[in-house]
C-alpha cells in the first residue's frame, strides 16, 4: 500500500560539502534516489515519479494528443471491445469504411411492403414459395400496413412490435407465425439499407411443446355414405375429387393442395400408380401412390377424360358436403393413411404412399383402425357403373366382384 506521497525530498550534504536535495522512494519494487541542486528541481522530479507510480498501478499514462476528451474516451472504449480479437483496430476500421452504408431512414412502409411482396410473388412463380404461404404473407403485411400506415420502416422498436404481435390476445402459435412473417420482411429491409438493425430480433420467440395426438378420421361406414352421396350428385361430377382424396390420400385443398395441381396424365390406371411430382407435392418431393383396386374402379366408372379432378365452381358445393359429413381439412387424407396402415401393417410403405416420415405414421396413425374396417373401407365401390377387371391378387377385389354378381 503506497502512501499519499510515496517519494520524499530531503536535504543531503555531498562528501564535497555541497548541499543537494535528494528525492527517494520506491517505484515498481525498485529503489529510487536522485540528487538535485535545487528544491524546485527535486519537486518536479517527485511529481513525475508520482505520475509514473499511478501509471504502473492503473495503466493510465499521459500523452501528447490532438484528440478531445470525448474522442479519447471513444478510442479507449474501442480498444476495450477489441480485446482478444485477431485484427487491429485499423483493420476493422478500414472494413467498416468500405462496407458501411447509412440506412435510408425515410423509406415509407407502404413502398417497402410493395417491393417485398413483388419479390415474394417471383418466388411463387419459381415454385420456391407456395401460394398458401404467399397468402399468409400478404394477409399479415396488409394488416401491418393498415395499422401503421403513413410511417417509415425505420420507426419500429421492439416494444411497438411486441404490442402488435400480441394483439387480440393471440395464442403463442399465432404470435410466432406473425413474428416469422415480420422477421423475414425486416431482414429484407436490413439488406436493402432501410434500417440500421433488425428490431424483430429483440422480440421474444415462444417455445411451444406440441401435443398433437391421433389423427382425426371417419369410419368406413361414413366413408361409404360419403361416396354414395357424391355419386348421386349431378351425375357424379364430384366423384374423382373425393375418390382421390379419400382412397389415395391426396392433399385436398382446392386452392393450393396437391389435388388442385394433379393432372389426369399423372394418374396411370394401366400401371396402377399416381405420380405426385415435386411441383404437385406439398413437400416438393416426388412420390408414387399405388392405386388401390377400389379407387381404380371409381376412376374407371367415372373416367378422367369425362370428369374433372376438380370441377369448376366446386367451392360452395364442396363446402356443403364437408359440412354435411363434418369433414375437417385433412380428414379424408388421415382416413386413408390410417386405413392403409391397418390393412397392410407397414408404416414404411404408408410413409412412402403418404409422403410422411415413419415417425409421424407411428405417432398419429398406428392402430386407429382394425384390419376388418380397413377391408370394408377399401371395398367401397361405385354402385352405378360396372366394375372393371383388376388384379385378382387382392382379396378386396375378389370380394367386390362377388358382391356385384350377387347384386346383379
Amino acid at each position: 500500500m503506497h502512501q499519499t506521497t510515496p517519494f520524499v525530498i530531503s536535504e543531503f550534504t555531498n562528501p564535497s560539502g555541497e548541499i543537494v536535495f535528494r528525492v527517494s522512494g520506491q517505484l515498481d519494487g525498485k529503489r529510487i534516489r536522485k540528487n538535485f541542486p535545487t528544491r524546485a528541481e527535486a519537486i518536479i522530479e517527485r511529481k513525475l515519479l508520482e505520475i509514473a507510480c499511478v501509471q504502473a498501478e492503473t495503466g493510465i499514462r499521459t500523452a501528447v494528443t490532438r484528440l478531445s476528451d470525448e474522442q479519447l474516451q471513444e478510442a479507449e472504449a474501442a480498444f476495450q471491445r477489441l480485446k482478444g480479437c485477431p485484427q487491429s483496430l485499423s483493420t476493422y476500421l478500414e472494413y467498416a469504411i468500405a462496407t458501411f452504408r447509412a440506412p435510408n431512414c425515410d423509406q415509407p412502409l407502404v413502398s417497402a411492403i410493395s417491393e417485398y411482396t413483388a419479390l415474394k410473388n417471383k418466388e411463387v412463380e419459381r415454385t420456391l414459395l407456395s401460394s398458401r404461404q404467399m397468402r399468409s404473407i400478404k394477409h399479415e403485411l396488409a394488416r401491418f400496413q393498415k395499422q401503421f400506415s403513413g410511417g417509415t420502416v425505420a420507426k419500429f422498436s421492439p416494444s411497438i412490435l411486441i404490442a402488435y404481435l400480441e394483439r387480440g390476445n393471440a395464442s403463442l402459435k399465432t404470435y410466432n407465425n406473425r413474428r416469422g412473417i415480420l422477421s423475414t420482411f425486416f431482414k429484407y429491409a436490413l439488406r436493402q439499407g432501410w434500417i440500421a438493425d433488425n428490431p424483430i430480433e429483440k422480440t421474444p420467440h415462444h417455445r411451444i411443446h406440441h401435443r398433437r395426438g391421433s389423427a382425426v378420421t371417419i369410419t368406413a361406414e361414413k366413408a361409404q355414405k360419403l361416396m354414395e352421396h357424391v355419386e348421386q350428385y349431378k351425375g357424379g361430377r364430384l366423384v374423382p375429387y373425393f375418390a382421390l382424396c379419400l382412397f389415395a390420400g391426396i392433399r385436398p385443398s382446392i386452392i393450393d393442395g396437391e389435388i388442385s395441381k394433379l393432372q389426369p396424365e399423372q394418374i396411370n390406371l394401366s400401371t396402377g400408380v399416381i405420380h405426385i411430382e415435386p411441383e404437385v407435392s406439398k413437400v416438393r418431393m416426388k412420390r408414387l401412390v399405388t392405386i388401390q383396386p377400389n379407387l381404380a374402379a371409381w376412376l374407371k366408372a367415372y373416367p378422367l377424360d369425362r370428369f374433372l379432378i376438380v370441377p369448376t365452381n366446386i367451392t360452395k358445393i364442396r363446402r356443403k358436403v364437408f359440412d354435411a359429413f363434418e369433414l375437417g381439412h385433412d380428414v379424408m387424407r388421415h382416413t386413408f393413411i390410417s386405413m392403409f396402415v391397418a390393412k397392410y401393417r407397414s408404416m414404411g410403405e404408408a410413409a412412402l404412399q403418404a409422403g410422411n416420415s415413419e415417425s409421424i405414421i407411428r405417432k398419429h396413425y398406428l392402430d386407429l383402425k382394425s384390419k376388418e374396417e380397413a377391408e370394408q373401407f377399401f371395398g367401397i365401390l361405385p354402385k352405378h357403373a360396372a366394375i372393371p377387371v383388376v388384379s385378382v391378387a387382392d382379396k378386396s377385389v375378389t370380394s367386390a366382384k362377388t358382391a356385384l354378381s350377387v347384386a346383379a
